[in-house]
């Protein structure tokens, strides 16, 4: 049996014993939940096109705003999963900017006198610092346009921004507000989102390719939850993510999914394939699994190829896993010990949502061998589903 499956359906009073009723569900429900989150996109598509073609999108290029991507944790990965492709599709300038950076040094992040849009993601709507950043950045600069895409209805980025006319609110399903500790189907179906954002006038095209991704996920899951249960059963203590382009914010929130879901005992690490060389290469070993997100863009490729040939010939990690397209499994198994493949072909741009699915699995499953409760890891309440409060200075 499928060992996702077997976790689903084991009897409720178990699943509430060992911590299992919303971490596995809300893993395995994705790809039918983002078809759900396209339908809300086409609901307010019209709304939202407003919005930011008032915000600058659709203008004369010199005239467009500068889109800054703004959330915590793993919501500052959605915002790296999407800034390359919002930079193309709108010919904006876009970057993740993490909230946990704006807060103590807003100021210095705001040219007076540019036009910004500024786009902020959180299951909540309610952490600390998304909340303030936003409070204090109406207050400070209200000419900025501010979108905020969360999955909770009440949320309080909704609350102090709903009389400001330069706010624009995308509420997505109430199954999507991840009710486990770790952010899974919330993290994919935002990103899913903020792909909707990129093709507001282009949806057909993007219709295609979310179909695409929904066909390859489907089977990804089943063959991605029998390689994370086999790999975390040698228990090695240590892993090393990394990804290229849009895959960079996967190799980062597969490696904090392990770590949240670990309650910390499995260490990670994560950074881009080409940054291994400069330093971090040297915290591998042959006690750490080494998994990197394959890019199927030309360039990226050869230059990932190179360094698995480099890894393969040095000797220096436990096992090297390889998560990329099918297309590319004869080149490249040869340079690693297992070639984990998506049964699809769509760009680099559009594949977070499905390659992250391997790294939550990887957290799931260390949870369990380690015999923590997945919906609450953190056995000591070190971390919480939101970040607790703490002291605001302005």
């Amino acid at each position: 049996m499928d060992p996702l499956l077997s976790l689903l359906e084991l009897p409720i009073s178990e699943q509430e014993e060992r911590g299992l009723i919303f971490t596995a569900r809300e893993i395995e429900q994705q790809p039918r939940t983002w078809l759900k989150t396209l339908q809300i996109f086409e609901a307010e598509q019209q709304r939202i096109r407003d919005f930011l073609q008032a915000a600058g999108v659709t203008a004369a290029l010199e005239e467009r705003p500068i889109v800054m991507l703004v959330g915590a944790g793993t919501s500052d990965y959605i915002g790296e999963s999407l800034a390359l492709l919002l930079r193309q599709r709108w010919g904006c300038e876009a970057s993740a900017v993490a909230s946990t950076d704006l807060l103590p040094s807003l100021a210095e992040y705001v040219i007076p006198g540019r036009r910004y849009l500024w786009i902020s993601f959180s299951r909540s709507g309610d952490s600390p610092e998304g909340v303030s950043v936003l409070e204090q950045t109406l207050e400070a600069y209200p000419e900025i346009s501010h979108l905020v895409v969360t999955c909770n209805p009440n949320a309080r980025m909704l609350t102090v921004s709903a009389n400001y006319e330069r706010v624009c609110g995308v509420i997505l399903d109430d199954a999507v507000n991840d009710r486990s500790l770790a952010m899974t189907s919330s993290f994919t179906n935002m990103v899913v989102m903020g792909q909707c954002l990129a093709h507001a006038w282009s949806l057909e095209e993007y219709r295609d390719i979310l179909h695409a991704m929904i066909a390859a996920s489907t089977k990804f899951l089943n063959s991605s939850a029998e390689l994370a249960q086999s790999t975390v059963q040698r228990r090695k203590p240590r892993i090393c993510m990394l990804g290229s382009g849009a895959l960079a914010a996967v190799a980062k929130e597969s490696a904090l999914k392990v770590l949240e879901m670990s309650g910390g005992q499995v260490k990670t690490m994560a950074i881009a394939a080409l940054g291994l060389r400069h330093g971090p290469m040297a915290a591998l070993d042959r006690e750490t699994d080494l998994v990197l997100f394959l890019s199927s863009e030309s360039t990226r490729f050869r230059y990932e190829a190179d360094l698995l040939r480099e890894i393969q010939a040095k000797k220096i990690t436990a096992s090297c896993i390889v998560v990329g397209l099918a297309s590319d499994r004869e080149e490249i198994a040869p340079l690693c010990d297992v070639y984990h493949a998506i049964d699809g072909s769509f760009p680099d741009a559009y594949r977070p949502p499905v390659d992250v699915i391997f790294g939550q699995l990887l957290g799931l499953y260390s949870s369990l061998a380690l015999g923590l409760r997945p919906d609450a890891p953190s056995p000591q309440g070190v971390i919480s589903r939101v970040v607790s409060s703490f002291t605001i200075y302005r």
